[in-house]
């Protein structure tokens, strides 16, 4: 089994995630999923998923990539990440061992998408970095089937681990959650440069399609400031043409005393990102067709025209703008 290091005393380090948990005999990492089981490390949710889904692309949210098409979605339980206004957190921090999970083997997941004419199957809903064997032998058997594949994944990944499974994802969409370490420290017991680092090897060195979302959460990482940052980052490190889709909050886990995210906050992060230089930026799950549409970088004619999840106008021919022949960034049929 890669990504693990056997250590004195039984003990084993796993090496998927920055966390680097050393593990004793019968004992489970932060995720509560990867176990020290007779001094090997192994992965109690393989197989398992807590229910399979037919959804529009657009969902994941992935609007740059082949729209409007089915995407079979699944995930399993645990998390590496300690969020504290996790949406997911009935199944990402559930460590109930009678929680009722359906099996379902890679040759099934493919046969499912094949059966419902799936373009890709996405591993979402908890991050799929933690169920890392599940995901890439999924991977693997869709890519050799013609089915595309989506991770949507925190980037919480070490950088060799990361090699392998971004080898098998045609695209992701990262959470870039917020852009300080003080905000990832205090609201997700974690780090932002290895976030950092995921998100600059999978745009700059692979080739798998990205797109950012970014939650934003009232008076922690929705300052203009913040975004401002974040906006000259990636516009320095991965360029103009990375698609950014800021989502709104609503309370949840630890969060309940946090108030919902108004569509105004999203506005205001979209106009920053867009006066910084970004050519694609989408306000999510609170959306109009003016945020939710994607504009030609050349003439800013609207060349995908949706609202939130569903496509009215499709103005693309071979991926190139229908007014002025302009490419426009993304996987287009």
């Amino acid at each position: 089994m890669k990504y693990q290091t056997l250590l004195s005393d039984n003990k084993i380090q796993c090496n998927i995630c920055p966390r680097n948990c050393i593990l004793k005999k019968g004992q489970e990492g932060f995720c509560h999923v990867r176990k020290n089981n007779g001094n090997e490390i192994v992965l109690t949710t393989y197989g398992y998923n807590t229910g399979l889904a037919i959804d529009p692309i657009e969902k994941k949210p992935l609007y740059q990539f082949y729209p409007n098409t089915p995407v079979l979605s699944f995930g399993t339980l645990g998390c590496n990440m300690g969020c504290q206004f996790c949406q997911n957190w009935k199944t990402t921090k559930n460590k109930n061992p009678d929680f009722k999970l359906n099996k379902t083997s890679p040759q099934e997941i493919v046969q499912i998408a094949k059966h419902y004419n799936c373009k890709s199957v996405a591993f979402t809903y908890n991050d799929p970095i933690i169920f890392f064997e599940y995901a890439v032998d999924c991977a693997k058997l869709c890519q050799e089937n013609d089915i595309k594949t989506v991770a949507v994944t925190s980037g919480f990944i070490n950088p060799e681990p990361a090699k392998e499974f971004f080898q098998y994802m045609d695209a992701a969409n990262i959470d870039l959650k917020g852009f300080s370490e003080d905000f990832y420290k205090k609201n997700c017991h974690a780090h932002l440069k290895p976030i950092l680092d995921t998100i600059k090897y999978v745009k700059n060195e692979t080739n798998c399609w990205v797109e950012l979302t970014t939650m934003l959460i009232k008076g922690e990482n929705d300052s203009p400031d913040m975004i401002q940052e974040q906006c000259e980052w990636i516009l320095e490190n991965l360029g103009p043409d990375v698609p950014l889709h800021f989502s709104a909050f609503f309370p949840n886990y630890k969060f309940t005393n946090y108030p919902a995210t108004d569509f105004e906050t999203l506005i205001t992060a979209r106009n920053i990102a867009i006066r910084s230089g970004l050519n694609y930026v989408y306000t999510g799950n609170l959306a109009n067709v003016q945020t939710s549409s994607t504009y030609c970088k050349n003439c800013h004619k609207p060349i995908i025209v949706r609202n939130g999840y569903n496509l009215f106008e499709y103005n693309l021919k071979n991926g190139n703008c229908i007014f002025c022949n302009t490419k426009c960034d993304g996987r287009f049929s």
